[in-house]
């Protein structure tokens, strides 16, 4: 007699079988990362290759501005390419790339800010006023990534990475990365129940 798997046993093995070809993936990656670091030149098109569109999706969601997605990409790359001497692949080139990512999103902010504007206005201090955040945190604080939530939501959910993994490229303890996740996720079902019951217009 064959007994049917409970839904919470499909959803924990699916859990699993997605970490096992993140794990597989992430051990070819970084393999790759360490070939390129010994001068390999297929290795870093490889590695590169590989990891673009994670790297891509992942800035887009943090800057919230997909036109600017591909600069930030490019610096990503740029940077983990002048430091691969230093990768040492004691935790997956995916976990370090998107961790170099997350600074480049936080160092555009940063610059961002900090260049002048230029203001049509023939009121510049009326423009001034209007430009400045309404009770926001300092970048340190994580203004610069908008929504932690999404964040979390992003690596595990969308990347595809373990929550370990999610944890060690955002910089915080893993139940802090699944209580994000799951906060996450209670914001989006409450937000589409919401679309749902809202009558569309004709």
């Amino acid at each position: 007699m064959i007994t049917p798997v409970p839904p919470a046993s499909r959803d924990r093995r699916r859990e699993a079988d997605k970490e096992d070809a993140v794990a597989s993936s992430d051990e070819s990656t970084t393999a790759w990362a360490l070939a390129a670091r010994a001068g390999e030149p297929a290795a870093v098109e490889r590695f590169v290759r590989a990891l673009h569109p994670d790297v891509v999706r992942y800035v887009a969601h943090l800057s919230s501005d997909p036109q600017a997605a591909d600069d930030l990409a490019q610096d990503t790359f740029l940077r983990a390419l002048g430091s691969l001497h230093r990768f040492e692949g004691r935790s997956s080139a995916r976990t370090w790339l998107l961790s170099i990512a997350r600074r480049a999103v936080i160092d555009s902010y940063r610059y961002a800010a900090a260049r002048p504007r230029l203001c049509g206005a023939d009121d510049w201090s009326v423009a001034v006023e209007h430009a400045q955040p309404n009770g926001l945190p300092g970048f340190d604080d994580g203004v610069a990534l908008l929504d932690k939530r999404r964040e979390a939501f992003v690596l595990t959910q969308l990347i595809g990475l373990p929550y370990a993994e999610a944890a060690e490229a955002s910089g915080c303890p893993v139940g802090t990365v699944r209580s994000r996740v799951a906060r996450a996720r209670a914001t989006l079902i409450e937000l589409l129940a919401e679309a749902e019951a809202t009558p569309m217009a004709a």
